[in-house]
């Protein structure tokens, strides 16, 4: 069998997880591929890559690919994903000053994502009437389910972020450091760098994404659209690959392994233990809090990564609640066509899930 070479970016979180035991774990060698995983430092060098073809395929964000269809945020590359990566597994932390200062302001029970938010708009209202800065709170990218869940939580409380919160884009890796200098007074961002920011004893954690929306979508494995159908094999071996992960995956024994497979230095370069307690879903809060268990905190099995033309439209009311479109009915049919579940359910159907070991 001929080994085919496919070059795959990805963002150092929890949830590359499933191109990283593609490779790893033998799974791509067992489908001929040669695969070379790339870590990036930002998404807009990981998507640009992607444009260029410096990349065969990426884990990307699921909103950015969107974006980058339509041509907004500068880029125009029309991209799709023929499978999911992950749902849920993100967070929302603030710097340990501003937590303790919205508890304070609390009028119920803080991790009620509607009371949080209430204290957060009387906190802001403080500072205004002060003439302190506005908070500034950072997503890891412009085009991403995080900026969009901050967006609805912030709704709940009548704040709308860019205006009553500044916002600003940090990637993933420098957000710990951003919260530590007083850059950010909070993040939302995926799994471990909410972990990472409480463990460094800079940050707590106020929500997880699954408080806000359950099965949120989030990273997708991207091609460029036109390489869907000129490389239908390279699609298909991959897509297998990953489905193959995905089953090994979600095996509890195997979280110590997968976990020592994501604290390597050229894919996340944090402590395993940490990675293998977010894989359990038990999450360090901070503030002096006991850890919180969340079942099933980031969904990672095969059922999870069917990509869904209805989520495109939430990504849409995302951008519009944030200023970035004026959606039209040609709009939601090109974000729609991002998500291929078609491509899934037929290398589902055609390479059905094995686990090796």
């Amino acid at each position: 069998m001929t080994t085919l070479h496919l070059r795959v970016g990805f963002m150092p979180l929890v949830d590359c997880a499933l191109v990283v035991l593609a490779k790893d774990e033998g799974f791509a060698e067992a489908e001929g591929l040669d695969l070379e995983l790339v870590r990036e430092v930002s998404w807009s060098n990981l998507r640009d890559k992607l444009n260029v073809r410096l990349f065969d395929a990426a884990h990307m964000l699921g909103p950015a690919a969107i974006a980058a269809t339509l041509g907004i945020g500068g880029v125009k590359a029309p991209m799709a994903a023929p499978l999911a990566l992950n749902r849920d597994g993100a967070a929302i932390t603030l710097s340990l000053r501003r937590f303790e200062e919205m508890t304070r302001l609390a009028e119920g029970d803080p991790a009620d994502t509607a009371v949080s938010a209430r204290a957060l708009a009387t906190l802001v209202a403080r500072r205004r009437a002060a003439g302190l800065p506005p908070l500034t709170f950072a997503a890891v990218f412009a085009f991403s389910t995080h900026i969009y869940l901050l967006g609805e939580w912030l709704e709940k409380a009548g704040l709308k972020l860019g205006d009553d919160v500044r916002f600003e884009v940090v990637p993933p890796p420098q957000t710990v450091e951003a919260l530590a200098s007083g850059r950010i007074d909070g993040f939302c961002a995926g799994e471990p760098w909410n972990s990472a920011a409480v463990a460094a004893g800079v940050g707590a954690m106020v929500h997880a994404s699954v408080d806000l929306r359950r099965n949120c979508h989030d990273k997708v494995l991207a091609w460029r659209a036109d390489d869907i159908q000129k490389r239908p094999a390279a699609v298909a071996k991959l897509g297998t690959a990953i489905l193959q992960a995905s089953a090994w995956a979600c095996r509890p024994e195997n979280f110590p392994r997968m976990a020592q497979h994501l604290s390597a230095p050229d894919r996340l370069a944090l402590p395993a233990p940490l990675i293998e307690r977010i894989l359990h879903g038990e999450l360090i809060q901070g503030a002096e809090r006991p850890p919180r268990q969340i079942d099933h905190f980031i969904r990672l099995e095969p059922e999870a990564l069917r990509p869904d033309p209805d989520d495109a439209d939430w990504v849409l009311a995302g951008m519009e609640r944030a200023g970035q479109i004026v959606a039209t009915p040609q709009m939601r049919d090109i974000a729609r066509g991002v998500y291929l579940p078609a491509y899934f359910e037929g290398i589902l159907a055609n390479h059905p899930i094995m686990p090796k070991h």
